[in-house]
């Protein structure tokens, strides 16, 4: 009972931190439940993963679409991608089978590197020339490298278990010439779609052994899902209305460190 409390507080804290930042919390939902309740990397932890994520872009997402921080256009060029993506890699998922805890990490370690760079990258350039972020940045997008871009984070939605903000934000910004704030309300909207996605295709490869695991869990899952809604709620009332949007990046980019550090210290410990 302490175990399953100590989860939800969890649950809830992730939901609240990463919802301002365009990001569903996959990439600690999957550590938390891995690490802290010693579930085994497999179908079911990534599928509870993928709906804690469901939800908190789902309440996040309303809370920027209340806003206005959306951009249609983009989320239909990019939606292109990342339902293939999806899908691809679900099956990258069954085709590793017992192999997908190493390359699982070691694949995160790479993607979250990358988003750290790019972070990093645009805060700097925003320092720099002290761009107004209310403002869209100029320039023709690129819809085929748009396209891409996003078809790789649905591909590691699924693989990883994550919504893939930290690939979307970057992508959508970089390429997308989308202001910080909209770039991560498009990225929650781009997770509505995906995840589910991710979620039925993965539930159509599960085992009747996995099937089993999620049915005794499901009780579990539904209040870990009502911790996420009510955490991503708040958290993203909480960003929109007291974190200016270099706050947001800076908050972010911690966020991806951290994850970054833990999956490297677990490779370490795995190849010592």
């Amino acid at each position: 009972m302490l175990e399953s409390s100590l989860l939800i507080i969890g649950i809830f804290a992730i939901a609240f931190v990463f919802a301002p930042v365009g990001m569903g919390g996959g990439m600690l939902f999957v550590p938390l439940l891995h690490y802290g309740a010693d579930w085994p990397i497999d179908g079911t932890l990534l599928a509870v993963s993928l709906g804690l994520t469901a939800v908190v872009s789902y309440g996040s997402g309303l809370a920027h679409r209340r806003e206005g921080h959306y951009d249609d256009a983009a989320i239909r060029s990019a939606l292109k991608g990342a339902i293939p993506g999806a899908i691809l890699g679900v099956g990258i998922v069954v085709l590793l089978g017992d192999n997908l805890d190493p390359v699982f990490k070691s694949v995160s370690v790479i993607m979250l590197a990358w988003a750290a760079v790019k972070t990093q990258s645009k805060l700097a350039s925003i320092s720099a020339e002290k761009h107004d972020e209310s403002e869209d940045y100029e320039g023709t997008v690129n819809q085929l490298a748009l396209r891409a871009g996003t078809g790789i984070g649905g591909l590691l939605s699924s693989v990883l278990a994550i919504g893939a903000g930290v690939i979307y934000v970057p992508v959508l910004q970089q390429i997308g010439q989308l202001q910080t704030r909209k770039a991560i309300g498009t990225s929650l909207h781009l997770m509505l779609v995906v995840v589910p996605v991710a979620i039925l295709t993965h539930l159509l490869f599960l085992s009747t052994s996995e099937w089993q695991a999620l049915g005794d869990l499901m009780a579990l899952v539904l209040l870990f899902s009502l911790a996420a809604y009510m955490g991503s709620t708040m958290g993203a009332r909480f960003g929109l209305r007291y974190m200016s949007q270099s706050i947001v990046m800076r908050v972010f980019l911690a966020l991806v460190v951290i994850t970054l550090l833990r999956y490297v210290l677990d490779l370490v410990q795995t190849l010592s």
